[in-house]
C-alpha cells in the first residue's frame, strides 16, 4: 500500500492558560483512516472547516498527527529520521487552493522549477534544462514562458504552474488542496481534464481535497466524505454520489447539484466534543442514541461504509 492512514487525530490549542499551558483544544481531524494504492485517485470531500486540508497537511507532514499514523510504504513518518524524511518527501507533493500565493513573485518560472529539482538531485545538471522544459510544456504552457514571472500569468496558468513544480520532483502521489476552487468553470474542466492525464500517462497517486462533490466525482475513484473532523462515509463514486446513505452526504450532493436544501440546527463547534454523531443535531433521521453513542462504520457493499445508524432505511 502507497499510503496508509491510520485513526489520524489533530489537536490545536485555542486557549492557554498562565503559564502559556494550552487549556482548550479545537479538534480539527478525529480519527480518520483510509488507504491509498499506487496510481489510486482518492476524493475527500465536506464543507469548510471540516478538516479536509488539515488531513492533507498531516499526509505530507506539515502537520504532525497529535495521535495516529500517516504511513509510507509501510513506514511511519514521524518516527523516520531527518534524512530519511526528507528523501522520503520528495515521492509526496502538495498543490495548494491559491496559485496566486503558492509561487515566489521573485522567481522566474525556470527557477520556480529548477528548485526543487536541484534540492532533490534529480537529474545532471547538464539535463535540468531540458527537463524543465519538458515540464511546462507537460502542463499546456510554453518553454517561453519560463523566463516570465507569476505575476504575468492568469490563475489557471499559475496552477498548472504549480502542478510542474509538483512534477518536478517525480512524485507517487500528489495531495491536491482544492486546486481548481478559485478558478472560473471553464478554466477548472481544463485544469482536471489536465490532471486525469497526468495521472493516466504517469500512474500518479492523488488525494483530491474539495467542498464539491460534483468535481470530485469527476476525478475521483473513491471519495470520503468528512464533517467536523469525521469521516462519515466512503465508497466508489458511482456507489456514494448515485445513491448516498448517510444523511450528511445527501444534503451536499443536493447543494452541490443547485437544490434548495434547508438544514435545521446550527453546526457544532470543532471545540465541542460529542460522544455520538456530530451531525445529529441537524439530521431529520436523528433517534435518542445518535447524540450520545458513536457510529462505527457500517458495511454497505464492499468498500462502500456508512457511519450512520439507519443507513438501511435513509438510502
Amino acid at each position: 500500500m502507497l499510503l496508509s492512514v491510520e485513526k489520524i487525530t489533530k489537536e490545536f490549542p485555542i486557549q492557554k492558560g498562565l503559564f502559556g499551558t494550552p487549556t482548550a483544544y479545537l479538534r480539527a481531524v478525529a480519527g480518520v483512516s483510509f488507504d491509498i494504492e499506487a496510481g489510486e485517485v482518492v476524493g475527500l470531500v465536506g464543507e469548510s472547516g471540516c478538516g479536509k486540508s488539515t488531513v492533507g497537511r498531516c499526509v505530507v507532514g506539515l502537520h504532525q498527527a497529535t495521535d495516529g499514523r500517516v504511513l509510507w510504504d509501510g513506514k511511519d513518518i514521524a518516527k523516520l529520521s531527518p534524512e530519511e524524511r526528507r528523501t522520503l518527501r520528495r515521492r509526496f507533493q502538495m498543490v495548494f487552493q491559491n496559485p496566486f500565493s503558492s509561487l515566489n513573485p521573485r522567481q522566474k518560472i525556470e527557477d520556480v522549477l529548477l528548485e526543487p529539482i536541484a534540492v532533490h538531485g534529480l537529474f545532471r545538471p547538464s539535463e535540468r534544462a531540458a527537463a524543465v522544459q519538458e515540464l511546462i510544456e507537460q502542463v499546456g504552457l510554453s518553454s517561453k514562458d519560463l523566463q516570465k514571472y507569476p505575476h504575468e500569468f492568469s490563475g489557471g496558468q499559475r496552477q498548472r504552474i504549480g502542478i510542474a513544480r509538483a512534477l518536478a520532483c517525480q512524485p507517487d502521489l500528489m495531495v491536491l488542496d482544492e486546486p481548481v476552487s478559485s478558478l472560473d468553470v471553464s478554466v477548472q474542466a481544463s485544469i482536471l481534464n489536465l490532471l486525469t492525464k497526468l495521472n493516466r500517462d504517469r500512474k500518479i497517486g492523488y488525494l483530491f481535497i474539495s467542498h464539491d462533490l460534483q468535481v470530485v466525482g469527476y476525478i475521483s475513484t473513491r471519495v470520503l466524505v468528512m464533517y467536523l473532523g469525521v469521516v462519515v462515509e466512503e465508497g466508489r463514486v458511482d456507489q456514494v454520489l448515485k445513491s448516498p446513505r448517510h444523511p450528511y452526504t445527501q444534503t451536499l450532493l443536493k447543494a452541490s447539484l443547485g437544490a434548495s436544501v434547508a438544514v435545521k440546527g446550527e453546526q457544532l463547534s470543532p471545540a465541542q466534543v460529542v460522544p455520538g454523531c456530530a451531525f445529529y443535531n441537524r439530521c431529520p433521521h436523528a433517534e435518542s442514541r445518535c447524540s450520545n453513542e458513536k457510529q462505527d462504520f457500517q458495511e454497505v457493499d464492499g468498500v462502500w461504509r456508512v457511519a450512520c445508524w439507519k443507513w438501511h432505511k435513509i438510502g
